[in-house]
């Protein structure tokens, strides 16, 4: 990683892997969680309210074909984009059961100019069969597939707080399994859950380092009504960090971060008309806009303080 890059842009990265840019499509599906319906716990995690991931997308009732077809031509239209990642966005995809999660990957993979499949699930919902049926799969139509998981934070003491229902056990355990079958993975983290410090920050950027997860994405903590987290936030029960502080949080990751690993996203956002907070009430590129201006006045970049010798022993553990 040179310092004029200052980090490996997942844009980039596609354009490097398939040969032209390509398109992720968001797919939108009912669906709940185990820490929902009460086998790990109930009212899931205490930032997320009903509709899950899935606020920005197509209705959730539309079959899997629908909403791809309906994304591609508005993409193809837009963008000029010809090739496309089907990303099965909301919820905990892979804590359906096995035939329905057979059916929505089938659909995806023998849509037209679909490349790769995304899969966005919990850590603790890395099932070998559903594993054995991805690769199978991954094979038959020359797919490109990853998992997505969702841990937030490194720090198990905040994963208890948040009621997130997993450890970080059950993160390690899936990656390991997961990469063993030849899939790629990208983490979703959370830069700034109360309770998280520095030290979490760094601690985080390591681990993905260590277990060389393929993909991260950031966020910052969003804040919706009806939610317990809102309830928390209204009460005043916890400060949010100064957008300030949150630029700094993201560079420092990205400082111990194995500069092979590619960032898909440095800001995410919340449903517009639910949110309580949402980065600082700044507009997503602004936020993102800061987080890169803070990278060029430091004149650091990904991967300066990783270290390479043990970092490249580690991972292979």
């Amino acid at each position: 990683m040179q310092p004029e890059e200052r980090y490996r842009t997942y844009s980039k990265h596609l354009k490097e892997k398939f040969g032209y840019k390509v398109y992720k499509l968001p797919v939108n599906l009912p669906g709940t969680c185990p820490n929902r319906d009460g086998t790990v716990g109930r009212g899931g995690c205490i930032f997320c309210d009903e509709e899950g991931s899935g606020f920005d997308a197509l209705p959730n009732s539309l079959a899997v074909k629908d909403q791809l077809q309906t994304n591609k031509a508005n993409f193809k239209k837009k963008f000029k984009a010809q090739k496309f990642i089907a990303y099965f966005q909301a919820f905990t995809n892979t804590y359906l059961p096995l035939e329905q999660f057979k059916a929505n990957m089938q659909a995806a993979a023998e849509e037209p100019d679909i490349i790769g499949i995304s899969i966005s699930t919990r850590p603790d919902c890395i099932s070998d069969a559903y594993l054995d049926y991805l690769q199978t799969l991954q094979q038959e139509y020359n797919l490109n597939i990853n998992i997505e998981l969702g841990l937030q934070t490194v720090n198990y003491h905040t994963l208890h707080r948040i009621n997130r229902g997993h450890s970080l056990a059950e993160y390690v355990d899936a990656v390991l399994r997961t990469k063993k079958r030849g899939f790629e993975i990208c983490t979703h983290l959370i830069l700034n859950l109360p309770g998280d410090d520095r030290e979490d920050i760094v601690e985080g950027a390591k681990l993905m380092s260590v277990l060389h997860s393929d993909y991260v994405k950031f966020h910052s903590l969003y804040v919706v009504r009806d939610t317990v987290l809102g309830d928390m936030y209204s009460k005043g029960e916890f400060e949010m960090i100064s957008l300030e502080e949150y630029a700094q949080r993201v560079v420092t990751f990205l400082e111990y971060l194995d500069p092979t690993i590619v960032v898909q996203r440095l800001v995410g956002k919340g449903p517009a008309e639910k949110v309580l907070f949402s980065n600082w009430d700044v507009s997503w590129w602004k936020l993102r806009q800061a987080i890169e201006e803070l990278l060029e006045t430091k004149d650091t970049y990904q991967g300066r303080l990783f270290n390479y010798t043990n970092g490249a022993a580690l991972a292979k553990v």
